[in-house]
């Protein structure tokens, strides 16, 4: 029997305890004092030996159930990181450059000089799954027309045809196919539209990252003397992403060499 190191009585003490309450009819103060124990503890053994249960293991019970549980929740924690680590190792790049072109949409900050009254710019982004090629935008606002002239500008950068676009249910990227300003460009150029579940953006996980890229390697990495100097060093960055930033997704190599690969593979 496990008995904790701060027990005052042993089974066979506290069975004598009950012996001298009930057989040598000693009072309860008296017993305090003779197995220098509280009157609590004292009642709690009376009421114990009743059932004629004299272990001490009920006074530990509780933390070892404290501990039993622990131990449960923990291999259940790490039963829930191995599966979502083999989900995580099953995902996958598409096949082929355009395949896929993940989009999303950032309010950027005021720059430090600029008033709180000041209407806020947004930064668009495109990123192909394939290649991890980035496009990047600062419009003025965030309406379908914005998201129309972002569109067109990756079209026009982009060196292979794009089939499918990617991205949440924001009001710029989906409204009524045949008045939605992007909608309608994108069905101009046959590329096909999917959307993320109602209110689980986290599955455009591609996009999301990539803004958390730039938000913290290069909004937060720099001050700005205006937004036009912003947008200078936007398309800096964006070129730096492509050309210079291994992936570890691309086995450390940067989007362009990606490219490079698929487009102009090494004859062995």
């Amino acid at each position: 029997m496990t008995i904790h190191k701060r027990t005052r009585l042993t089974p066979i003490q506290r069975q004598e305890l009950y012996d001298d309450y009930h057989t040598n009819h000693i009072r309860v103060c008296n017993l305090i004092r003779k197995y220098r124990v509280s009157a609590p503890t004292v009642y709690k053994i009376l009421h114990r030996g009743r059932q004629r249960d004299f272990s001490v293991h009920k006074s530990i019970n509780a933390r070892f159930r404290t501990i039993q549980y622990g131990l449960k929740r923990l291999a259940k924690v790490e039963q829930e990181l191995e599966e979502r680590l083999k989900k995580e190792s099953k995902r996958y790049n598409k096949q082929y450059p355009g395949e896929m072109v993940h989009l999303d949409t950032k309010r950027l900050p005021l720059l430090e000089d600029e008033s709180p009254r000041t209407t806020r710019e947004y930064l668009f982004v495109g990123i192909d799954d394939f290649s991890r090629e980035l496009y990047a935008a600062i419009l003025p606002d965030k309406t379908q027309y914005s998201a129309e002239a972002f569109l067109k500008q990756v079209l026009d950068e982009c060196p292979y045809t794009i089939e499918q676009l990617y991205s949440d249910n924001g009001l710029e990227y989906r409204g009524n196919p045949d008045t939605h300003a992007l909608m309608k460009l994108a069905a101009e150029h046959r590329i096909e539209q999917r959307f993320t579940k109602v209110r689980t953006p986290r599955t455009n996980g591609k996009a999301e990252r990539v803004i958390r890229t730039l938000m913290q390697m290069w909004h937060r990495k720099m001050i700005f003397k205006s937004r036009a100097h912003r947008r200078v060093e936007l398309i800096r960055f964006v070129n730096w992403y492509n050309t210079v930033k291994p992936h570890a997704s691309l086995n450390n190599q940067t989007p362009l060499e990606t490219l490079i690969n698929y487009f102009y593979p090494t004859e062995l």
